[in-house]
């Protein structure tokens, strides 16, 4: 037998890495960071929507989708602090792009503050199924941490559906600008 057919899995996974690929312990710290950054700034952007809306019909409903979001928010806090994970260096950047798209997306209406939410759900529940994918079985108590947070997203989604969403003027051109912010923003907390 050669060396390399009696590797140990972890030796395999090392193998099959090329130069500049992170390390499992890395990829894990990534998907911490992103994941707090994230939930962090939909905080903010609920947090911004309240500015404006926290007093119309939209608010309680938007009160308790922020107040999920904060719960989440907290979990990730407590796993960075478990793990030794770096925040992103961008807290202050999603500090203040947050709220001001929670804003600006309220200044526009209800229905654009719910479209606003739909947009940042889509995107999130492709990033969190394809986080719960690459987990696997090796880390199953943060894949069912992002799988159950996974659910309150795609409910906040729904709901946002359900309270027109759709009926946005000008939907298209909205969800495609917050869906293409949020996946800069992914990209960006990932890696910074």
């Amino acid at each position: 037998m050669t060396e390399k057919e009696t590797a140990l899995p972890q030796d395999q996974e090392a193998a099959r890495r090329l130069p500049g690929d992170p390390s499992p312990e890395e990829k894990i710290a990534r998907m911490l960071r992103v994941d707090h950054a994230g939930e962090y700034g939909a905080v903010r952007i609920y947090e911004g929507q309240m500015a404006v809306l926290g007093r119309s019909g939209s608010g309680e409903i938007l009160r308790h989708m922020r107040d999920q979001e904060r719960a989440h928010l907290e979990t990730f806090e407590e796993w960075i602090a478990k793990r030794r994970v770096r925040p992103t260096l961008l807290s202050p950047c999603w500090h203040v792009a947050g709220y001001a798209l929670g804003m600006a997306s309220a200044l526009l209406g209800e229905r654009a503050a719910m479209a606003c939410t739909v947009a940042v759900e889509e995107v999130i529940d492709t990033h969190y199924q394809g986080q719960i994918a690459q987990l696997g079985e090796d880390e199953p108590e943060l894949r069912e941490t992002i799988a159950a947070f996974r659910t309150d997203e795609l409910a906040h989604k729904d709901l946002a559906i359900a309270h027109g969403a759709e009926d946005a003027p000008g939907y298209t051109l909205l969800s495609g600008a917050v869906k293409t912010a949020s996946r800069l923003a992914i990209w960006l907390s990932t890696r910074i």
